[in-house]
C-alpha cells in the first residue's frame, strides 16, 4: 500500500516550548490511523501542520504525496477535515450549508449528501447555531464525507458527546468511508479500538510507537507472577517491563514486548524455576494507561 500521510523528523516549538520532537509516521491509505496520547502530547499540532494550518519548525510533512506546506486546491479537494473546535457559519441552516460547499469540491455527490442527512437524523431547515454540539459534528462530519474524500482528518470529533452520539458518529464513519483513508485523534479509546487498523502513541510530543492494531494487541501483555513464598522484587529489571507491584506471592507487571517464550526464561531466570505466569491480553485503553502513568514516573 502507498503512503497517504508522511512526516520525517518533524518538529515544533513555540517560541522556546517545543511541542514536537521529531516524529516520524507513516499511514497507508485504506488504513484508519489512531493517534492517541495525553492532553499536550501533541496530536492537534501534528495535523494542523498536516492540513497547512501552521507550519513545522524543522522537518517535513507529506500529504497525498505534496509537502504540507504547498497543498493546492486539488488536494484540499480530495481531505474532509472535522475538529471539535470546527468554526461552521452559524446563520446557514444545514441544507444550505450543503448547498454552498457543494460548487467547492468537483466530485460532490448530492444523493449521498442526502443521504447521509438522513442516516444522521439532521434537520435540514435549522440553521447551524440552533444545533446540538452532536449535531454540528453530524453536520461537519456529512460535509466532509458528501465528495468521497481520499483522506479524512478527525480531530478529537467523539469530545464532549453522549455514548448514543459517538456510537451515530461512528457507525456513519464504518459504513460511508469505505474508500477513505482515516486520521483520527481522540481520547475515546473503547471507542477507537473497534474500528481502528493502527495506532501511533505521542507522549511529550515523542511518537513512542506506531503499529497495526493486532501486532500491539500481541506484544502487550499483564503478567501475574505466582511464586511459593513472598520475596521482593529483583534489582535487576527488563527495561520492558512497566508498572512492576507486589503483594504477598504474587508478583504483577505489564511487558510492552511479550514474546511467550522469552518472558517465559526471563520470569524463570528472575523468580526461580517454580515460579508460574499467567499473561492476559490487554485492551487499548488499558495500554494507553500503562504507557501514559511510565511516563510520568520516568519524568
Amino acid at each position: 500500500m502507498n503512503d497517504i500521510l508522511r512526516t520525517e523528523d518533524l518538529s515544533k516549538r513555540f517560541g522556546r516550548t517545543p511541542v514536537l520532537d521529531r516524529v516520524t509516521l507513516e499511514v497507508s491509505e485504506g488504513s484508519v490511523y489512531a493517534l492517541v496520547g495525553p492532553n499536550g502530547a501533541g496530536k492537534t499540532t501534528t495535523i494542523k501542520i498536516l492540513m497547512n494550518i501552521i507550519e513545522p519548525t524543522a522537518g517535513r510533512a507529506e500529504v497525498l504525496g505534496a509537502d504540507s506546506r504547498h497543498l493546492l486546491p486539488r488536494h484540499f479537494a480530495q481531505i474532509g477535515y472535522v475538529s471539535e473546535n470546527q468554526e461552521l457559519p452559524e446563520w446557514m441552516t444545514v441544507e444550505y450549508f450543503l448547498n454552498y460547499l457543494e460548487p467547492f469540491y468537483p466530485a460532490w455527490d448530492g444523493e449521498r449528501a442526502r443521504g447521509l442527512l438522513d442516516q444522521f437524523s439532521l434537520p435540514r431547515s435549522r440553521k447551524l447555531k440552533h444545533l446540538s454540539r452532536g449535531m454540528r459534528m453530524k453536520a461537519a462530519l456529512v460535509s466532509s464525507l458528501a465528495y468521497r474524500p481520499r483522506l479524512l482528518v478527525l480531530d478529537e470529533p467523539f469530545s464532549g458527546l453522549d455514548p448514543f452520539v459517538r456510537d451515530e458518529l461512528i457507525d456513519g464513519l464504518v459504513e460511508s468511508a469505505e474508500q477513505t483513508t482515516i486520521l483520527i485523534s481522540s481520547h475515546d479509546l473503547t471507542e477507537i479500538e473497534s474500528f481502528a487498523s493502527h495506532v501511533g502513541y505521542l507522549d511529550h510530543g515523542r511518537l513512542q510507537f506506531s503499529d497495526d492494531m493486532s501486532s500491539l494487541a500481541k506484544r502487550f501483555r499483564e503478567i501475574e507472577v505466582t511464586l511459593d513464598a513472598p520475596r521482593a522484587l529483583p534489582t535487576e529489571w527488563p527495561p520492558t517491563w512497566l508498572r512492576a507491584e507486589t503483594s504477598s506471592t504474587v508478583v504483577r507487571f505489564v511487558d510492552s514486548r511479550f514474546d511467550e517464550a522469552r518472558t517465559l526464561e526471563e520470569v524463570r531466570r528472575l523468580f526461580g524455576e517454580d515460579a508460574r505466569m499467567a499473561a492476559n491480553p490487554m485492551p487499548l485503553r488499558a495500554i494507553f494507561v500503562t504507557l501514559a502513568k511510565s511516563s510520568r514516573a520516568a519524568a
